[in-house]
């Protein structure tokens, strides 16, 4: 069953259109919720909703997603996710235990199927060892799903904790003995193309929260402006994602002294900048609904904290691959933190286009840098 897959296959694609209703539905429950607590429960819903597909990844990149039964368990973890996306707007609500339980029965499952298939085999006992932790964290997932409001945060913070932290100790279990990385070597090129396409994907939820906004205003100039903003936006985020880092993200894991190291940071990274990409939906949402009507705490937030957000992610994935930050990372978001509070004395309109100005000047100078520099190679951290 195991075997070297080489690229990402349509299945894998398809797999991530989930992704795009899911982020949409983040957004929209976010700004519903516009405030620390419903921007906590979004980001607890996201960090599930992430793991369902960072861990369908890794599977992928250990066995060969053409083979029939690696393509049944990620079809199956497509139709469970679906499942989820339709609970998530009322998670922390009715529907609770429909999306706690469908996360627990896709890892488990998933876990469980792979513990069968791979009887005599040396990868069997690191499914087991997922498999294990994925079954304590799962008291708390359908626990949280029992009780409501605080206790359901508290528990399912609990319980994405342990499952983020399952990988971060690369599922070592007691009883177990914990298994070299070297003995499952990541495929870099399926890898990083996965990385690649689902950081597409999230932008195509931009741009499907603007353009139904958008439709569902009406063509007035202060909105067509805003819209026309927002997808600036999403091109400068496409564009400062790509610049090297971006294209480089095989290459780099191939590179690497520690690339199990190297794939995880590179997944923090892809996180926090879906993260931004999701406050960034809210944000654009609320400039062409509101464009020129008086611009509130929060609605600066989201304006001016999702860049922010993908710069510091985009600045984790830079580090990933060539050891060091550039300076416009960190000038950006110092920027923009500067611009939050005489933008509460402008209208929507006018933030998003001071964030614009900040995400054009870090592209001008990638592009300086790049017609003045030689191409740089990819230098991993060691």
């Amino acid at each position: 069953m195991p075997e070297d897959p080489r690229r990402a296959n349509f299945l894998e694609l398809f797999f991530d259109l989930v992704f795009v209703v899911a982020l949409a539905e983040l957004s929209q429950g976010l700004i519903q919720d516009l405030g620390w607590s419903g921007a906590f429960r979004t980001l607890v819903l996201l960090l599930a909703m992430w793991w369902i597909w960072s861990i369908t990844v890794w599977v992928t990149d250990l066995y060969a997603p053409q083979q029939p039964a690696v393509q049944l368990v990620v079809t199956a973890t497509m139709l469970g996710s679906l499942v989820m996306v339709v609970a998530l707007p009322d998670a922390f609500g009715e529907r609770g235990l429909v999306f706690a339980g469908m996360y627990v029965a896709i890892h488990v499952g998933r876990q469980l199927f792979l513990v069968l298939a791979l009887r005599g085999h040396e990868l069997q006992g690191r499914s087991i060892q997922v498999l294990s932790w994925f079954g304590v964290s799962a008291v708390p997932w359908i626990a949280g799903a029992l009780v409501p409001d605080t206790g359901r945060a508290v528990l399912w913070t609990l319980a994405v904790a342990m499952d983020y932290t399952g990988a971060a100790l690369r599922y070592s279990t007691p009883g177990l003995r914990r298994s070299p990385i070297s003995r499952f070597p990541i495929v870099a090129e399926h890898l990083g193309e996965r990385y690649q396409q689902v950081f597409i994907i999230a932008l195509g939820e931009l741009i499907l929260v603007t353009t139904m906004t958008l439709g569902g205003t009406g063509f007035a100039a202060d909105r067509t402006a805003a819209f026309v903003v927002s997808f600036v936006g999403t091109a400068l985020f496409w564009r400062i994602y790509i610049h090297r880092a971006g294209e480089l993200l095989p290459a780099t894991i191939e590179a690497a002294r520690n690339p199990d190291r190297v794939a995880q940071t590179a997944a923090g990274a892809h996180l926090i900048m879906l993260a931004g990409i999701v406050a960034t939906a809210v944000g654009d949402k609320l400039v062409i609904a509101h464009p020129i009507e008086h611009t509130q705490p929060a609605w600066v937030a989201v304006i001016l904290g999702g860049p922010a957000l993908f710069l510091v992610g985009r600045a984790g994935f830079e580090y990933a691959t060539f050891a060091r930050v550039s300076r416009d990372r960190w000038i950006g978001v110092l920027a923009l933190a500067a611009l939050a509070p005489p933008m509460l004395l402008v209208p929507p309109l006018v933030t998003a286009i001071a964030a614009i100005a900040v995400l054009t000047g870090i592209a001008v100078a990638d592009a300086a840098r790049a017609r003045t520099r030689p191409p740089e190679p990819p230098s991993p951290p060691g």
